[in-house]
């Protein structure tokens, strides 16, 4: 009963956040839409900022699925790896994406939204190691690299996303993404 609650709220949620963004989006149409009360929503999740904030980690969490399902399903690593970063990119277009992660959670969380930051980066880094191993990358850091190749793509989602045209945004993106690869791709 606690998760089929917790999920409804969070369902609500996140419609009423990709709609409307943080701000606009009221306790009441959350919690009407989900078919339960204002009290409901402050037991299970503290206030609307924690109800947010589950939000953002369910989203985060499906991205996570998503691009490790892109990196097994790939030919090589060197390919799966590729084809995740690519993907990351895109991501920036998808409208939920971009108004609950790319920009809403910066705003209303700040520092609690990148609580996935450094498991990212460890995942990363193990990934690189993994290509180092295999030849498919140079000797290196595979840890400063990740920090590097992570804080990138972050602020090119964000660019792409903030953007007048996110779609040429994007193109030009994955253009920047193929030369930066090509350098740290093995002889």
């Amino acid at each position: 009963m606690i998760e089929e609650t917790q999920g409804k709220l969070i369902a609500s949620a996140r419609q009423a956040f990709a709609r409307l963004g943080y701000a606009d989006a009221s306790m009441e149409e959350i919690t009407a839409q989900a078919g339960l009360t204002r009290g409901a929503l402050y037991h299970h999740f503290g206030d609307k900022k924690g109800l947010f904030a589950a939000v953002v980690f369910q989203i985060d969490d499906e991205i996570d699925i998503r691009l490790q399902r892109i990196g097994e399903q790939a030919s090589t690593r060197w390919e799966g790896f590729r084809e995740r970063c690519r993907a990351y990119l895109t991501l920036a277009l998808d409208a939920e994406v971009r108004r609950i992660v790319l920009s809403d959670a910066r705003a209303v969380l700040g520092e609690r939204a990148r609580l996935s930051q450094p498991q990212c980066i460890a995942s990363l880094s193990s990934l690189l190691a993994a290509m180092v191993r295999e030849g498919d990358i140079a000797d290196c850091d595979c840890d400063a690299l990740a920090c590097m190749l992570h804080g990138s793509l972050e602020a090119s989602a964000l660019w792409i996303a903030e953007g007048e045209s996110p779609p040429q945004r994007l193109e030009r993106s994955l253009d920047a993404l193929n030369r930066m690869l090509a350098g740290i791709k093995a002889a």
